[in-house]
C-alpha cells in the first residue's frame, strides 16, 4: 500500500499537537544539581548451548547481590533485530558496598561456591562467544539532559576570541 507525503506527513506532525499535555515535568534543582547517573550495558553473545547456563550464573550472582542489599542485574533476552543473547543494564551510581555490605556478599559467594577476581572472569568467558560493553549516562529524561547542560554552559561561558589588538 503506498501512502502520499501528505498522509505521512500528517501523521508525523500529529502528535505534535498534543505534547504539552504530554510533556515531562521539569527538572529540580537537586536533579539538576545531582551527579550524572551511570549505568552498564553489556551485550552478550554466548557460546552455543550456554545460555540456560551463563542466566543461572546471573541469578547467582543477583543472590550475592542481595545478600549486599543491592538490586538484581536487569536483563533484556534477544527477541528479534541484532545478533545478540542477552543485554545486562547495570545501574552504577551510588552503588558503592560498605565494608558490612561487601563482607555480606562475600559470605555469599562462598556459600555458593563462586569464584571471585580472575577466577570469576575465567569461568564466565567459557560460556561467552562476544561481549561488548559501554558506560552511561542516564537513565536521564530529555528535559534533565538539557538543563544539565544549560547549568555546565551558565558556569563555564565561552572564551572571548583574541581581538590582536
Amino acid at each position: 500500500m503506498k501512502y502520499s507525503f501528505a498522509l505521512v506527513l500528517a501523521a508525523a506532525v500529529l502528535p505534535l499537537g498534543s505534547a504539552p499535555a504530554q510533556q515531562a515535568p521539569a527538572p529540580t534543582p537537586a536533579e539538576v544539581d545531582a551527579p550524572w547517573p551511570e549505568a552498564w550495558f553489556e551485550i552478550f553473545k554466548l557460546a552455543p548451548g550456554k545460555q540456560e547456563e551463563f542466566i543461572r550464573r546471573i541469578g547467582q550472582a543477583d543472590e550475592v547481590a542481595a545478600a549486599g542489599g543491592f538490586p538484581p542485574i536487569q536483563l533484556f533476552f534477544h527477541e528479534n533485530g541484532a545478533d545478540f543473547d542477552v543485554i545486562l543494564f547495570k545501574p552504577v551510581t551510588g552503588i558503592k558496598p560498605t565494608p558490612e555490605q561487601e563482607a555480606a556478599m562475600s559470605r555469599k559467594r562462598k556459600e555458593l561456591g563462586l569464584p571471585s577476581g580472575p577466577a570469576y572472569f575465567v569461568n564466565i568467558r567459557e560460556l561467552v562467544a562476544n561481549h561488548t560493553d559501554s558506560k552511561t549516562y542516564g537513565p536521564l529524561s530529555a528535559a534533565t539532559w538539557l538543563a544539565k547542560l544549560d547549568k555546565w554552559r551558565a558556569e563555564n561561558p565561552p572564551r572571548k576570541a583574541a581581538t590582536g589588538k
